[in-house]
């Protein structure tokens, strides 16, 4: 029997999206669900919300359990889906937006890049490698489906410290915005055909085309141009559509995140450029309180008589089971080892490339060759990753400042006596959630 563990199953209205995926493929529907978290009242809500999808997809002999330890949940688990936030929304997330705004620097969603994104990164690591650690002894065989922002950051110190997980990093972003563009152009998005690759949340299309029902293909990317040269784009959309008009190519990450992972667009100091790019500092902020109330009525809902509403998402994990429990042929984007895939970019970086999946696993392919500006740009975010990872692996402070003072968006924004003293604050305000750096 299949047995797949949620790792941060209190993670209720994504934990019912993975959920209701997996179980509406027939072939999983016997499979063991096991759901961890240490929030014991949305762990209940989570196994509601898990036997809900069950009586709605007429499954009577659902096998489901909660776990309030991790070690029982991953016993033996074939697929580990990570979708926690270490330190939470409270205190943690907020003091990444809280401590850099005092000293002038403004943030969009800070889970990627930049100095949330940093703190973000080493706050999560040290739980990763607990639960590799763990996963090495108890289910030494599972595919980790890593789903944690920041996402390059986590898979490449996995990578490092636990060489023998088998660990994809995935993201929604490249079907997302895929589906978003076939909207704008008011085509069928089933009828796309795409090739992209990069680092995740700056991946680029090298190819989006239109697949006619004659077989024949058309490049979508004039028409994009157009509404870019045109401005008859989504205002939300910006930074992206400036990014189109000044590389020719599109980034698959939202124009909110995108504008955190260069100096060019969020500038704290100057709110006419931000309104200019329809961004709004503390973003995530707003959203995380938006989904607080999300999980609140979901709560309620599960309260009355109403069916739960099953719907199929673009996510990748249900898939990715599906590919390698029963060998059915699956195309994903996933994040792994270059190793060469992206020549250009170092082979120890994480990238986001096209992947076959089936019996014999995840299988990367590599990426067409792209301009050399958008791997410049993928660059930046690079070093940044690195110097974390550096961080997280040794244990040194000092690669820490580094990591800020490479970030374009914080080495924009702030001097160096300024970045280090913000680095320096906002590990005394992490301390309970970090280890020892020296």
């Amino acid at each position: 029997m299949t047995k797949i563990c949620l790792v941060g199953a209190g993670s209720t209205v994504f934990a019912q999206s993975i959920l209701g995926d997996v179980l509406s493929i027939p072939a999983l529907q016997h499979a063991e669900i096991s759901l961890f978290d240490i929030d014991a009242e949305r762990l209940e809500t989570s196994l509601t919300v898990t036997r809900r999808i069950g009586e709605t997809l007429g499954i009577k002999d659902l096998k489901v359990s909660s776990h309030l330890e991790r070690r029982p949940a991953l016993d033996g688990a074939d697929f580990v889906i990570l979708m926690m936030q270490v330190g939470g929304y409270k205190p943690a997330t907020v003091t990444d937006f809280e401590i850099p705004e005092k000293y002038g620097l403004g943030q969009t969603i800070g889970d990627t890049l930049g100095i949330g994104g940093i703190m973000r990164g080493l706050r999560t690591i040290p739980v990763l490698f607990d639960i590799c650690a763990d996963m090495e002894e108890l289910c030494p065989d599972a595919t980790l489906l890593q789903y944690v922002n920041p996402m390059a950051i986590n898979c490449w110190a996995i990578k490092e410290k636990f060489p023998n997980i088998k660990v994809v990093g995935l993201c929604h972003s490249v079907q997302e915005t895929a589906h978003e563009l076939a909207g704008m152009l008011g085509v069928d998005p089933h009828a796309l055909h795409y090739r992209c690759g990069g680092i995740n949340h700056v991946a680029f299309y090298s190819k989006f085309e239109l697949v006619h029902p004659d077989g024949t293909h058309e490049d979508l990317y004039p028409r994009l141009k157009q509404m870019a040269q045109d401005r008859t784009y989504p205002e939300y959309d910006e930074v992206r559509f400036d990014m189109l008009r000044r590389v020719g190519h599109f980034v698959t990450e939202s124009s909110m995140h995108f504008s955190e992972y260069s100096s060019w667009y969020l500038k704290a100091a100057h709110p006419e450029i931000v309104k200019k790019n329809q961004l709004r500092i503390g973003e995530y902020l707003y959203r995380c309180e938006e989904q607080i109330a999300e999980w609140r009525e979901l709560q309620k809902e599960l309260e009355g008589d109403a069916p739960l509403e099953v719907e199929r998402s673009n996510e990748y994990a249900a898939g990715i089971i599906e590919g390698i429990v029963t060998g059915k042929p699956q195309t994903i984007w996933g994040n792994v080892p270059n190793n060469g895939l992206i020549p250009a970019l170092p082979d120890d970086c994480i990238v986001e490339v096209p992947c076959h999946v089936d019996r014999n696993g995840i299988s990367p392919m590599r990426a067409e060759p792209m301009p050399s500006m958008l791997t410049s740009i993928m660059g930046k975010s690079i070093a940044v990753q690195r110097e974390v990872v550096n961080a997280a692996v040794t244990g040194k402070k000092d690669s820490i400042y580094h990591a800020a003072m490479l970030d374009p968006h914080t080495s924009a924004e702030l001097t160096l006596d300024q970045s280090s003293a913000m680095v320096d604050e906002l590990l005394a305000a992490h301390d309970d959630w970090l280890p020892r750096y020296t």
